[in-house]
């Protein structure tokens, strides 16, 4: 039985779009098969063999490997400049990189006469000074080749130091690194398909340039007439020597691009990647306890104290062994104040002091503050070892005494046995032990952690907060935990601030911030009711409109804000009667399960947003589904006020 060839799932390929493809294809494809076609095969070897093109061919990979050198050494550094430093006339700089690109070869031999001639504007210095003559010379074409393909190399690694986010740099520069050794130990490491793409791109267009070379370097055999110079002349006496000599370009540059596979236009092929044995999330790896010795070592204290100016005024002070859990809706400055404090920001500044020591004229990298972002920011190309190690490398360990360190610190965070892991082939919560114990491992004075557990399931939550509260008891420095999980907060700090607007609302034990919260968006995440008004006489004249009766009323005309807990909230379908001063009625709007509890939102038309908290029983005894009328009632000695 004859198959049926099915046509592939999609969109069909528009005719008028397709024919014009097709073309362009045939127009690039023809010139390279009448290469092919008109090589004369058997006279290819003699041809690739002559005197003058093995000649030719030695001074062209002399100059190509020369300018790409060139290109390296002055080029890696402006990439980096145009990608990673905002300054005036950045964007003439970038026009300038892609110059070359556009202008025409011969023009640029031109320009580059006219500068390094000897009646050009260097020139005659250069000769007079150094005995440096350029024109007619091999450094003269190494120089055209450098003119014409160092912007290649430029703009790809551009494009590669773009898509890095500098959180992987500013971590390193947090654990001690300095600038120049980030720069060769993360920022190069991580680009280096990038880079390798456009030294590829660079060395191939320096070994076919011709225009600028004949130029500015004319053709002199034996000292400037490289491959693309000899075919020119070949064409004169003799083509198909020509011919033969122009394949030999055309299979190096078809070579550079399937190497490249597409890297060179930012979609890099997908490497393969062998995980390492899975383990199980729910059940990590015991925990071992401190030994003796660990205990009882002496370690050195470091207080906090911080002025941050900028997106508002706020002073921090802490004592050590204090951990500080740092909370606030979105905007609240939270992220602000971390980066503050790393100087890694120009929107605040903080005058900073770690015990005795003032460090806010500090760069990042000598503060002691290390800083393990909300994704541990692991650096992909080093094991969980070597992350671990690499603050202590930083500040000079040597290499054995930093290793030995670092694996025990991931075998007191019970990842010692995945040290020789890459971050790709750990979870979540390993991730997050080796991001910590790589934090710790640096000995920082100040420790930030920016919403270290957020990317983790409950169960692998639960056991690294246990973990970590165990190390940050024996954290001699003061800890800042920026999170929105107010378990978390009550779990890890000692204290909890309350940002809001870059304003410190409330800064308190957890426990009092529990009881009594002072911010309507702290008391919505520990899933209260928070109305803020104006207090009356009688209680609170409501922002949303409505009026809440309270039991103690603050003085009249202050701000305040009014916390009703969830389970406080009754929930009626008739208007009820008897004691509760709070009456409105509404529509059930939502119904969540929170445990084995429900959480009803409802909405009126009297009063803000309530949610109310009930039994499933109850729930079903009152008939409530989405868009139910009920009434709502809140006793008036079940209402908090705080002053705001």
């Amino acid at each position: 039985m004859k198959r049926i060839r099915s046509r592939p799932p999609g969109p069909r390929t528009p005719v008028t779009l397709a024919v014009p493809a097709l073309l362009a294809i045939a127009f690039l494809l023809l010139p390279l098969v009448g290469i092919l076609v008109r090589t004369q095969w058997p006279e290819l070897g003699s041809h690739l063999t002559s005197p003058g093109t093995t000649e030719a061919l030695k001074l062209s990979l002399l100059v190509s490997f020369w300018a790409l050198a060139l290109s390296l050494v002055l080029g890696v550094p402006l990439a980096w400049l145009l990608a990673r430093v905002a300054f005036p006339g950045k964007a003439f700089v970038r026009s300038l990189v892609l110059l070359p690109m556009v202008l025409p070869p011969t023009v640029g031999g031109v320009a580059l006469l006219l500068a390094f001639g000897r009646r050009g504007l260097l020139g005659p210095w250069l000769e007079n000074t150094f005995g440096i003559t350029l024109p007619f010379h091999t450094s003269g074409a190494v120089l055209a080749a450098t003119f014409v393909a160092m912007p290649f190399l430029v703009i790809s690694l551009e494009g590669a130091l773009g898509g890095l986010r500098p959180r992987y740099e500013e971590t390193a520069a947090s654990l001690g690194a300095s600038p120049v050794r980030v720069f060769f130990t993360v920022t190069m490491p991580m680009v280096a398909p990038g880079l390798i793409a456009g030294a590829a791109l660079t060395w191939a267009r320096a070994l076919g340039e011709f225009g600028a070379t004949i130029t500015f370097a004319g053709n002199l055999p034996g000292t400037t007439q490289t491959l693309p110079l000899q075919v020119y002349l070949l064409l004169q006496d003799e083509p198909e020597a020509a011919t033969s000599v122009s394949l030999l370009l055309l299979a190096i540059a078809m070579l550079v691009l399937v190497a490249l596979r597409g890297r060179w236009t930012g979609t890099p092929a997908a490497r393969a990647h062998v995980p390492g044995p899975p383990v199980d999330e729910a059940v990590p790896a015991p925990v071992p306890e401190p030994d003796a010795t660990q205990r009882s070592a002496p370690q050195e204290l470091w207080s906090l104290h911080a002025e941050v100016t900028g997106f508002n005024r706020l002073t921090l002070d802490a004592e050590p062994r204090t951990t500080i859990a740092v909370v606030g809706p979105n905007g609240a400055g939270k992220t602000t104040l971390l980066r503050a404090l790393l100087g890694l920001t120009p929107r605040a500044h903080a005058e900073l002091r770690l015990g005795d020591h003032d460090v806010t004229g500090l760069p990042p990298h000598r503060r002691g503050v290390a800083w393990v972002p909300q994704d541990g920011a692991l650096f992909p190309h080093m094991s969980a070892l070597a992350n671990t190690a690499y603050g202590l490398h930083a500040h000079g360990v040597p290499r054995a005494e930093a290793r030995r360190s670092a694996k025990e610190w991931l075998d007191r965070l019970g990842v010692g046995h995945l040290a020789h892991r890459r971050p790709a082939q750990l979870s979540g919560g390993q991730a997050q032990r080796v991001a910590l114990a790589r934090a710790l491992a640096a000995r920082p004075r100040l420790l930030l952690l920016d919403e270290p557990l957020a990317s983790l399931d409950q169960t692998t939550r639960a056991h690294v907060r246990h973990t970590l509260r165990r190390h940050l008891d024996g954290f001699g420095g003061v800890c800042l935990i920026v999170t929105h999980d107010p378990v978390e907060a009550v779990a890890l700090a000692d204290r909890v601030l309350v940002l809001d607007d870059g304003r410190a609302v409330q800064d308190a034990p957890p426990t009092e911030v529990t009881r009594h919260p002072r911010s309507p968006w702290v008391a919505r995440m520990l899933g209260r009711n928070a109305w803020p008004g104006t207090a009356t006489a009688e209680g609170i004249q409501l922002t949303g409109g409505g009026t809440l009766v309270v039991a103690d009323p603050l003085p009249a005309g202050s701000d305040a804000l009014a916390i009703i807990a969830p389970e406080a909230v009754a929930v009626h379908r008739d208007r009820p009667s008897g004691s509760p001063r709070n009456v409105w009625p509404g529509a059930v709007r939502e119904i969540t399960t929170s445990g084995s509890r429900l959480r009803v939102l409802i909405i009126s038309e009297h009063a803000p947003d309530l949610v109310a908290e009930i039994t499933p029983q109850a729930a079903a005894e009152l008939g409530l589904a989405d868009g139910t009328p009920v009434w709502t009632s809140v006793k008036a000695t079940e209402a908090t006020v705080v002053a705001l």
